[in-house]
C-alpha cells in the first residue's frame, strides 16, 4: 500500500534533439528542481550543465547501437522506481520527444506496478528538428499534404504492398535509426518505382553545432554514398520538399567526422566497472 507521506514522483521529459536551447520550459523548470536526473546518451551536456540544479545527481544510462555498454531497460525501470522510493523529484531526460521511438511504455508500465505518480512532457523531436534546421518544411504547400515518422532497421518488416506504397505516396517521409540500412532503404524505393523527383536528404547530428546535410537523388544514391558511415544521430528525410533545402537553409554545414553525443561510460552505481549498469557522475 502506498505510504500517505510519500512524495516522490517521476517525470518523463523531452530533452529535444540536440540544442541545449530546444527544451521546455517546464523541462528546464522540473531539471532546477530534480532530486536525481536520469540522461539519455542523446541529451546535450551542455543542457545539463546549464539547467540541472548544482544538487542534484545525474545519472547516465545512455544506450547505443551495437556497443556492450548500454544501459538495460530494466535497469532504466529499476533506477526510476528506486529514486522515487526514497521520496525524490526524478527527472527520466530522453533525447527528443519522450513520446516518439523512445522505451517510455515500458516505464510508464514500471511506474504504474509500482504506484508511483509521474508527468509527461513533449518535446521537439528530431524530425522536426531536423527539418527546422536543414531548412526542409515537411508538408510544405504543393509539396507534401503529410508526413510520416518511420523507422528501418528491421528491412523485413516491410511487405511488397508496403514497399509499393511507399515508392508511391507523395507524403514526406521521415526515417528514425535508418542510417545502418539506408543503402537497402534506397534499393527497395528504387525498385519499386520511387520518382526521381523525391530526394533524400540524411541530416547528421541534427541542430547541434557538428550538423551535416547530405541531399542526394535517390538514383544516384550509390555513387554519391555508397560506402558513407553517417554519424549517429542521423535522420532521413524523403520526398519532394527536400528539394526546398538549397533555398531555405539558414544553418551551416560542418564537415567534421567528431561526434557531438561522447560515447558511454563504464562506471556503475557501486562505483565498479560494468558493461550493463551506469553511473552517474556530473558532468
Amino acid at each position: 500500500m502506498k505510504n500517505e507521506h510519500f512524495n516522490g514522483k517521476v517525470i518523463l521529459a523531452s530533452a529535444g534533439p540536440g540544442d541545449p536551447e530546444l527544451i521546455t520550459i517546464k523541462t528546464a523548470n522540473y531539471l532546477n528542481l530534480a532530486d536525481v536526473v536520469l540522461t539519455d546518451r542523446l541529451v546535450s551536456s551542455e543542457l545539463l550543465e546549464l539547467y540541472v540544479n548544482a544538487n542534484a545527481e545525474i545519472v547516465h544510462v545512455g544506450k547505443q547501437a551495437g556497443r556492450n555498454t548500454s544501459t538495460s531497460q530494466q535497469s532504466i525501470n529499476e533506477l526510476m522506481v528506486h529514486f522515487a522510493l526514497q521520496n525524490k523529484l526524478v527527472v527520466r531526460l530522453k533525447g527528443g520527444d519522450t513520446s516518439v521511438f523512445s522505451n517510455v511504455l515500458d516505464e510508464l508500465e514500471a511506474l504504474i506496478e509500482n504506484n508511483i505518480p509521474y508527468e509527461i512532457i513533449p518535446g521537439v523531436t528530431a524530425a522536426l528538428g531536423a527539418a527546422a534546421f536543414a531548412g526542409i518544411p515537411l508538408t510544405a504547400r504543393n509539396y507534401s499534404n503529410a508526413v510520416r515518422f518511420l523507422t528501418f532497421y528491421k528491412p523485413d518488416t516491410i511487405s511488397e504492398k508496403g514497399w509499393e506504397e511507399l515508392a508511391e505516396t507523395d507524403d514526406t517521409l521521415v526515417f528514425y535509426m535508418s542510417s545502418e540500412k539506408l543503402s537497402e532503404l534506397v534499393s527497395g524505393l528504387r525498385q519499386h518505382g520511387i520518382s526521381d523527383g523525391k530526394l533524400l536528404a540524411v541530416v547528421e547530428q541534427a541542430t547541434t553545432s557538428l550538423q551535416n546535410v547530405t541531399i542526394t537523388n535517390l538514383y544516384e544514391f550509390e555513387e554519391r554514398c555508397c560506402g558513407k558511415t553517417f554519424l549517429s544521430p542521423s535522420l532521413v528525410i524523403i520526398g519532394k520538399v527536400v528539394a526546398l533545402h538549397d533555398r531555405f537553409k539558414w544553418f551551416s554545414n560542418v564537415h567534421s567526422a567528431e561526434h557531438y553525443f561522447k560515447p558511454l561510460r563504464h562506471i556503475t552505481l557501486d562505483g565498479s566497472n560494468s558493461n550493463h549498469e551506469q553511473k552517474l557522475v556530473r558532468c
